[in-house]
């Protein structure tokens, strides 16, 4: 597997929600805001659906930790605040988004036409997360349009649950790695989203919490990009 070579010129980062940011770019993200590269990270949704039972946590109260912790995991990654943006659109509901019209796109394409991206970065298309998979759809639709952007997917979940944490690599890609950066910063990154780990919400035991051992597999691990090929 070839190592990912990353082109001059600023680049945009799209997360479903927060934590994917850390989890499948954690490693990139840190090495290219601390070289001074122009990152502009997106997080798409408010991410106010992991632990829909909480009474503690309702949607708006989860969704503003959420937020704060993202902006927590960028500052451990060398980024700041500036670096970071979030869309506020519902929790799973991209895929509902992306078959009423062409919003979420537009609104995509309208942020690379601003910083003047060269390379659009996406979670993967086989990533089994209907967020995941209609983040993937819409960079695509994005990178059909603009002439000469770069296009790369990096998987999270379809990793994770492949024999071996091998990713399968979607139709037309070619896979790539990333081996540079601080494992140890990566993971306090990671981290940093304690509402995803089962440490900040105790009253909603249907709610999401990070598997055993994916925090740190991913933190360890090399990461793996996929470029759509030409």
């Amino acid at each position: 597997m070839h190592e990912l070579c990353v082109k001059p010129g600023p680049i945009i980062v799209l997360a479903p929600h927060p934590d994917d940011e850390a989890l499948g770019c954690g490693r990139l993200l840190s090495t290219l805001w601390t070289a001074g590269r122009a990152v502009h990270l997106v997080c798409l949704t408010d991410g106010g659906a992991s632990h829909p039972g909480s009474r503690t946590h309702p949607r708006a109260h989860l969704a503003a930790l959420r937020k704060d912790e993202m902006r927590s995991a960028v500052l451990i990654l060398g980024g700041s605040t500036s670096d970071l943006q979030f869309l506020n659109l519902p929790d799973a509901t991209l895929h509902r988004i992306l078959r009423r019209d062409d919003s979420l796109v537009s609104r995509i394409a309208r942020l690379v036409e601003e910083i003047g991206a060269v390379t659009l970065i996406a979670p993967s298309a086989l990533d089994p997360h209907c967020d995941h998979e209609a983040a993937a759809d819409a960079a695509l639709r994005v990178a059909a349009h603009r002439k000469g952007l770069r296009l790369l997917f990096y998987p999270i979940w379809s990793r994770w649950t492949s024999p071996g944490h091998i990713a399968p690599i979607p139709p037309g890609m070619q896979a790539l790695v990333w081996t540079k950066g601080d494992a140890r910063q990566k993971r306090a990154a990671i981290d940093a989203h304690a509402s995803q780990q089962g440490r900040v919400i105790h009253d909603d035991p249907a709610g999401f919490a990070m598997p055993p051992g994916f925090a740190s597999f991913f933190a360890q691990a090399p990461e793996i990009y996929f470029e759509l090929l030409p």
